[in-house]
């Protein structure tokens, strides 16, 4: 009996359902899709080409492989980089030349998240690339410069996808409201509460729509307004991936509003950071590097700041020690900046990895055991204390021979500038002896 009812059709996800047709269809991107734009004039003529469509999840990758496959007549062969290896990409080639053999149509092989893809499994797709039996069309939310081998990324144009801003995610609302859920009204505040939910990313926003819908026919209601949006959805709808783009992008917007002394910004990012479910200590770490790299001696409170600030988070944790946080990352920002010492150790490494090996100087040899005394080890050395204002006037701490170097020029900033007198007076100590001698 159960052989002779019809087959259950599964239901298609809002997102599936809603999915672009047809170019004209989709929304956002138009620095490649509108008039004359690169994709657009790849789909005007006819001509397929390999590509790696680089954006961030939700802004229309897989919608744009599949238009392409139609538009070119070609088989569309989709596969996930998460649950595909080399079998699947075997089977992908013997299905494309079974393709071209029956009916002389090529194959589009649409790789979604390629950057999963280890290096063997890069390569195997390239001699089916340069044969034309396959036009290889990858997407991926990381960078391909870092993600993709170079061979195919040399033999794939890549197109750089953009989140959907606030108009584009207002016109994709309305066009879902109208064809799926014309039954709901909904308040301006729970639009625009949605909108920001969506965070540029489409699916997401066509998702908690769905969500939206399924609470509203369970509660019996056709009216959305901003308190059932926070009622029916979980409070943590932020895209943040801890381990991508996205993530580094924000530490440095982090690093670069304390660099640029904005305290707001600098506070605005690190909130945005921790909301997404960021390491507290490990953006700590990072202010540490702030502190060392941007602030260093125009104000060394900035590192024993951070360093505290770590330690308070240590012993509070969340969400009390994030206070810490917030209060080094303003300060941080607040700071004088200098980054001589950065320069400096920059500068020191960069010579002593081209200089050769020098011996260290006697008299700055220590001179334990009678011997290395009897061979002058620390003979000459001159005990600063004991000269006038603890400085030995005209000595040299370098190896013999070593050019004179600079590395470290204090800043006019914050404590550096008094550094910066208490050096030059040394300085004129050092050409006054040598006057004398």
């Amino acid at each position: 009996m159960k052989d002779l009812l019809p087959a259950a059709v599964p239901h298609a996800p809002l997102a599936e359902a809603l999915r672009p047709r047809a170019l004209d269809e989709v929304i956002g991107q138009a620095h490649l899709l509108g008039p004359g734009k690169p994709l657009r004039l790849a789909f005007e003529s006819q001509q397929p080409h390999s590509m790696i469509l680089w954006g961030p999840p939700g802004v229309g990758k897989t919608t744009l492989a599949r238009l392409m496959a139609d538009a070119f007549d070609a088989e569309f062969i989709a596969l996930s980089a998460v649950l595909s290896g080399v079998k699947e990409i075997r089977e992908a080639v013997a299905r494309a030349e079974l393709t071209l053999a029956q009916s002389g149509r090529r194959t589009l092989l649409f790789v979604d998240e390629v950057h999963r893809f280890n290096k063997a499994q890069q390569d195997a797709f390239l001699p089916f690339v340069e044969r034309g039996l396959l036009t290889f069309v990858g997407a991926t939310t990381e960078n391909p410069s870092f993600e993709v081998n170079s061979a195919l990324l040399s033999r794939a144009a890549v197109y750089v996808l953009q989140s959907l801003d606030e108009a584009e995610l207002t016109q994709l609302f309305a066009r879902a409201c109208a064809r799926a859920m014309p039954d709901l009204v909904f308040a301006e505040a729970a639009r625009e509460r949605l909108v920001g939910y969506a965070d540029g990313d489409a699916r997401r926003l066509l998702n908690v729509l769905e969500q939206l819908q399924v609470a509203a026919r369970a509660a019996g209601s056709s009216q959305i307004d901003a308190a059932f949006v926070d009622s029916a959805l979980a409070a943590d709808l932020r895209r943040f991936d801890k381990g991508g783009d996205a993530f580094y992008d924000q530490i440095s917007a982090l690093h670069k509003a304390v660099r640029g002394s904005s305290p707001d910004a600098a506070l605005y990012w690190l909130v945005r950071m921790l909301d997404g479910g960021a390491d507290p200590l490990y953006l700590g770490r990072r202010m540490l590097r702030m502190a060392s790299e941007d602030i260093g001696l125009a104000d060394p409170r900035a590192l024993e700041l951070a360093l505290n600030a770590c330690a308070t988070y240590e012993r509070l944790g969340s969400p009390e020690g994030e206070l810490a946080l917030a209060e080094t990352v303003i300060y941080l920002a607040c700071a004088a900046k200098s980054n001589a010492v950065y320069a400096a150790y920059n500068a020191a490494r960069a010579h002593i990895k081209q200089d050769k090996s020098r011996p260290v100087p006697e008299h700055l040899r220590n001179a334990p055991t009678k011997l290395m005394k009897e061979l002058g080890f620390g003979a000459e050395y001159r005990y600063a204390h004991d000269e006038a204002e603890a400085y030995a006037a005209g000595e040299n701490y370098f190896p013999e021979g070593m050019p004179r170097v600079e590395w470290y020029k204090p800043t006019p900033r914050g404590l550096e500038a008094r550094i910066a007198e208490k050096l030059a007076h040394l300085a004129e100590l050092d050409r006054q002896t040598k006057k004398r001698t």
